[in-house]
């Protein structure tokens, strides 16, 4: 069955509607069971995956800006559940080590700790992916051409 143009702008609006409120309904949960957000749960499942990691590597792996992964590192350490170490030859290296408080929290977590959203992406096939960032470029033209910016802060950024 073929939509018309007013049926597929209304279900694209339902449809965008479901993805945004279950992705803030796993963000609130997390928020509420762990006292972290979303970003900041992530940031810890990166640093229990690779301990060490630093930084820019975390900005990488979370598509983020790297100013927005340091003040999410800084919170995180605020709350002690991650450290900076300066334990490598070169003492300008900062690396990432969850505290026993940090593995504790994200023991406890609902998951997917890296979020809704991410995960669902990585279980999409290449040609989906394809055709939903083609979708999503057209809409983003029309939405906000000039705020490029704003995909590399996590949803929810909270600190």
């Amino acid at each position: 069955m073929e939509l018309d143009e007013k049926q597929a702008r209304s279900l694209a609006l339902q449809n965008l509607r479901v993805v945004m409120r279950a992705a803030q309904r796993h963000s609130m949960q997390i928020e509420k069971q762990c006292g972290v957000s979303g970003a900041q749960l992530w940031v810890m499942q990166e640093v229990l995956d690779q301990p060490g990691l630093r930084i820019g590597e975390l900005a990488s792996r979370m598509s983020i800006h790297q100013t927005t992964a340091s003040n999410l590192v800084d919170a995180l350490v605020k709350k002690s559940h991650l450290r900076k170490a300066r334990d490598q030859p070169d003492q300008r290296v900062v690396t990432l080590h969850l505290t026993d408080t940090g593995q504790a929290v994200i023991a406890g977590a609902p998951q997917p700790a890296r979020g809704l959203l991410p995960s669902a992406l990585g279980r999409l096939d290449a040609a989906s992916l394809a055709q939903l960032n083609s979708g999503l470029a057209a809409l983003l033209a029309v939405v906000a051409p000039d705020d490029r910016q704003a995909g590399l802060q996590p949803l929810a950024f909270t600190m």
